[in-house]
């Protein structure tokens, strides 16, 4: 067994080659995915290296991966187990199309099944930080790790190869896999046992980086700028004269991608911003002045805080909240784009993230963590065709894009808002009284956050208000108000994140001004689990 953690995808629009078919001008490298949680970093540092790349299920045929053209071929790791009858495997032609490939965890096991080596459970599993010997040099290794050096790295594997396909050599090992890093320089296949794409492996970067560069010989052809001028190509290719809605909520995507939009076809586009009366405090009026007056693109606002407040009354689980808020949006867009007489296109913010998830490594269904807000509930029949500017970016991407655009640094620079807003920072009944008090904690949270010059160092930072009553004294007077929590994460991708550590004086500081200037809250908590075992949001 390889990775342990199963993969949860959720549903998108889109297929996977729309994508491919939009990146016919660059360098392309693939990967192939057997499941790992972790498969979207191996992209990300990819694509750090100047190379478009995209990720596949194991499933693909090979017509298909010929067609693709990549110049390396990338296996991920997985949760299932080589020594198992029924387990993934890569497609055989992946091993006779002369190109470099590179197997992590669970794509080193399999590479090795399939060549003619062994793979065995191992009663030395391996999980977390550990350590490999450097046996001998290779072109991953080089200018990175030295023989005989001990290096750190990241494992999660229950398997281990023990015995190699002919041609192979070790090149590193552990305590828990003789073979932990092994080189076929011949043919260009490589494979490692732990996870170069996690920061937790401090060299994995610059490992990547020469199989990208060195054995690839990619030498970095994808940039924001070039994107830009092709995206703006293929929106005026596809929509010519048509007219095109795009629903604004403020947050980065819809931001970028409104502007993107605006730039390619101008006056043809109208955006509908929905005020569900849980954004954060001040927010909406940002949005609105930020559109209408910097950028001059036509805008609609619609106040429907009454109509999302009132469906919410009473309501506490938070999937039913989620589907609420979405469907009403989804009903109240429709109102709004009847209302100018329709469009011939819907404009989303939907990211690349989004897309790959929709397709799991199994194919079969996977468990969902929670709901999207903004895929998988459009309506059935809807007669608009999809515009998604962005599904080929990662969110870092989506922000460079952003800056390439002239958005401004308080939008695209913008800690990640979910689209139920405030609502599943509200465990239990959401009220428009409890929206109010949460609005001015986490408004307080922030500003200290941005005076202490901290902003930028987070990845995202919040008030969460409980459905907790505390006893406190205010004065001489007892009180019985709410808790709440404060939650800071440090993330690259907010797959996994770490709390942010505050030091004491500052917490103190927060929960002084908490207390004092919002009525409602007497007590102030921190919340410091790590994602996983946690979420960043609560609900």
């Amino acid at each position: 067994m390889a990775d342990t953690t199963p993969v949860s995808p959720t549903p998108a629009q889109g297929n996977l080659q729309d994508i491919t078919e939009s990146s016919e001008r660059h360098q392309r490298l693939l990967i192939l995915d057997f499941g790992s949680q972790v498969t979207q970093l191996i992209a990300r540092r990819l694509r750090e290296e100047g190379v478009y790349c995209e990720i596949w299920p194991f499933t693909a045929d090979e017509a298909r991966i010929r067609a693709f053209g990549p110049m390396g071929i990338v296996l991920s790791g997985g949760p299932a187990s080589v020594t198992e009858g029924a387990s993934p495997r890569a497609p055989q032609a992946v091993f006779e199309m002369g190109l470099p490939v590179l197997g992590i965890c669970y794509g080193q096991q399999t590479m090795c099944a399939q060549l003619g080596g062994q793979v065995e459970g191992s009663d030395h599993r391996e999980f977390g930080r550990a350590h490999v010997q450097v046996a001998d040099d290779c072109a991953l290794f080089h200018g990175v790790w030295e023989k005989g050096a001990r290096e750190q790295v990241w494992m999660s594997h229950g398997d281990r190869v023990t015995a190699l396909p002919p041609g192979f050599r070790a090149v590193a090992t552990s305590e828990g896999a003789p073979f932990a890093a092994i080189a076929d320089d011949t043919r260009r296949f490589y494979g490692v046992q732990f996870h170069p794409e996690v920061v937790h492996t401090p060299h994995g970067h610059a490992l990547l980086k020469n199989f990208v560069r060195r054995i690839c010989g990619a030498t970095g052809d994808w940039t924001m700028g070039a994107f830009r001028q092709e995206e703006i190509e293929r929106i005026r290719a596809k929509v010519g004269k048509g007219k095109v809605v795009c629903g604004l909520s403020g947050g980065v995507d819809s931001s970028v991608a409104a502007v993107l939009l605006h730039e390619a076809i101008g006056d043809q586009l109208t955006c509908i911003y929905v005020d569900h009366g849980l954004m954060r405090g001040g927010e909406t009026e940002q949005v609105v002045s930020t559109f209408r007056d910097r950028f001059n693109i036509k805008l609609i606002h619609r106040d429907a805080s009454d109509l999302f407040l009132g469906a919410l009354a009473g309501v506490t689980d938070p999937e039913v909240k989620r589907k609420t808020i979405g469907r009403l949006f989804i009903e109240v867009f429709e109102e709004e784009q009847e209302k100018i007489g329709g469009a011939d296109f819907l404009a989303q913010g939907t990211l690349y993230p989004d897309v790959i998830e929709s397709v799991s490594a199994t194919g079969g269904p996977s468990v969902t963590i929670k709901s999207h807000h903004n895929v998988g509930g459009l309506p059935e029949g809807m007669r608009m065709q999809l515009v998604e500017p962005l599904r080929e970016l990662f969110k870092d991407e989506v922000r460079a894009l952003g800056r390439e655009l002239g958005v401004p640094e308080a939008i695209v620079g913008r800690h990640p808002f979910p689209g139920p807003g405030l609502a599943i920072r509200i465990p239990g009944e959401v009220t428009r009284e409890k929206v109010a008090i949460l609005q001015k904690a986490d408004a307080i949270f922030l500003e200290e956050i941005r005076n202490a010059g901290l902003y930028d160092a987070i990845w995202q930072a919040f008030v969460v208000l409980l459905p907790v009553r505390t006893v406190g004294v205010m004065g001489d007077g007892r009180t019985y108000d709410q808790a709440c929590a404060l939650r800071a994460v440090t993330s690259t991708d907010g797959m996994t994140a770490d709390v942010y550590p505050f030091d004491i004086a500052f917490l103190s500081r927060v929960a002084n001004r908490v207390v004092n200037e919002v009525r409602g809250i007497n007590r102030v908590a921190f919340d410091v689990t790590s994602k996983p075992p946690g979420t960043i949001e609560w609900e």
